[in-house]
């Protein structure tokens, strides 16, 4: 009886550890690279938006533009659906054009890193591969944090403090 009683207590456990490590574990994370990306994007001169470290690199703006892509690609998977996405913001030419697009791909991947975790525990195939959508959360906040460190790299080589390193950054 005591055995059946701590089995049971064990199994009733179970689905709060599982949640626990839902998309609320990784939800931070996401939100600290998209207010890095974001305040980086608004920092930067429209003149360090061409700035290549070396000729084979994107540009700062090209890596700004292709992680706002990126964005969209990601969530739209996770969400279920077409990308909303009517532009290629690598290609983009202004500033301008740039912000708007990583600000509105992060508030496209807002309602992602909103879903339940029992729709985040669903398998989807991404990239070919079969995975739940937590899985392609987790993919596009290390994809995200992988696209700041270049970001970062630019800032400095620029003689630019990246915003996680600003006061109150971290």
């Amino acid at each position: 009886m005591r055995k059946t009683l701590a089995l049971a207590a064990v199994l009733a456990a179970l689905p709060v550890t599982a949640s626990a490590q839902g998309v609320a574990s990784i939800r931070p994370l996401y939100e600290n690279f998209r207010g890095y990306l974001v305040k980086a994007a608004q920092q930067v001169s429209e003149a360090d938006y061409a700035f290549k470290p070396t000729p084979e690199v994107r540009s700062f703006g090209e890596l700004i533009g292709h992680t706002a892509n990126a964005n969209f690609m990601f969530c739209a998977a996770v969400l279920g659906e077409e990308s909303p996405n009517t532009m290629d913001y690598e290609k983009a030419t202004s500033k301008a054009e740039i912000v708007q697009g990583i600000e509105a791909a992060f508030a496209y991947c807002d309602k992602a890193y909103a879903i339940e975790d029992a729709k985040a525990m669903e398998e989807i195939t991404f990239f070919g591969r079969k995975g739940t959508r937590l899985w392609v959360l987790n993919f596009n906040a290390m994809h995200d944090a992988e696209h700041y460190g270049n970001v970062v790299t630019y800032m400095r080589l620029k003689g630019m403090v990246p915003p996680s390193s600003q006061r109150g950054g971290m």
